[in-house]
């Protein structure tokens, strides 16, 4: 699994349809994103992880920088992505992060 994390609006769909040689039909069919969200609530983030792994990719958002939010929900929503990327980092076979449009590999290769 590729596991591809930046900011908003970074190009991370874009970078990772360019590096795969993918159309938008086919990243729909292999990939999932804005999984943050997936994660606000959940009680159960390993089997969220375990289920995300199934796809060839999964993009993330980063929310954690910035100004931490007022609202306990906020800051847990904020906690549970964090945790979440986590557990997608070390299950992946690869790690990227996208800033800017460019890629930063975290861990593996690039897949060919």
């Amino acid at each position: 699994m590729l596991f591809v994390t930046g900011p908003l609006f970074a190009g991370k769909r874009a970078w990772v349809r360019e590096a795969l040689h993918l159309t938008e039909e086919e990243l729909a069919a292999c990939a999932v994103w804005d999984i943050q969200e997936l994660a606000r609530g959940c009680a159960d983030l390993p089997a969220l992880c375990g289920k995300l792994a199934e796809n060839k990719v999964v993009i993330a958002t980063e929310v954690g920088g910035g100004v931490v939010p007022l609202g306990a929900e906020e800051r847990a929503a904020r906690e549970n992505a964090g945790r979440l990327a986590c557990l997608l980092a070390a299950r992946a076979d690869t790690v990227v992060r996208i800033c800017c449009g460019l890629p930063q590999i975290l861990k593996g290769t690039l897949p060919r």
